[in-house]
């Protein structure tokens, strides 16, 4: 997310694609999930003036948009690091061991849910459910889901994406 972004730039770079999703839906208030995800696409995040934006490109209360975006874990409402991992902490996770992976990957990174490596690297997150039941334990880190978690495949991941680089987000 840029400090240097003014409402009518949000305004100006989502109205062609928002219009575009609003089409698929019955009423505007089903867009907000969809206009949100592509601000986020576009932004690394979703902030204030983001919900202004699509409220007004939406035409709905901003309030409904600040509920979809605080409710949901998918959501970044603050900046993250390069790649943001989230562990689901949801009853089926727990029970397959989500604790104790989360756990090792605070070890690993030196970081605390919600907290991201000091070198910019990883943002780690609790979050309450993935709907990936079937996979649990599951995590997703930045847009993939990886599920049947044991420490060494957290190992291998965190190989993998520490050279990798994040999506572009432009």
């Amino acid at each position: 997310m840029s400090d240097a972004r003014s409402l009518a730039d949000i305004k100006s770079d989502l109205a062609a694609q928002v219009q575009q999703v609003m089409t698929r839906y019955p009423t505007t208030r089903s867009a907000i999930m969809p206009a949100l995800d592509l601000a986020q696409q576009k932004y690394g995040g979703v902030d204030g003036l983001t919900y202004q934006a699509v409220a007004e490109l939406l035409d709905v209360p901003e309030i409904w948009v600040f509920e979809v975006a605080s409710f949901y874990s998918l959501y970044d409402r603050a900046a993250s690091g390069r790649h943001h991992i989230r562990l689901c902490t949801n009853l089926p996770c727990l029970l397959r061991g989500a604790e104790a992976l989360m756990m090792y990957l605070q070890q690993r990174l030196d970081v605390g849910p919600g907290e991201t490596t000091e070198d910019g690297r990883f943002t780690l997150s609790a979050v309450e459910c993935l709907g990936a039941c079937e996979q649990a334990p599951v995590l997703m880190a930045d847009k993939q889901y990886h599920g049947d978690l044991t420490a060494a495949k957290l190992d291998a991941l965190l190989a993998s994406l520490a050279d990798q680089p994040a999506e572009d987000l432009s």
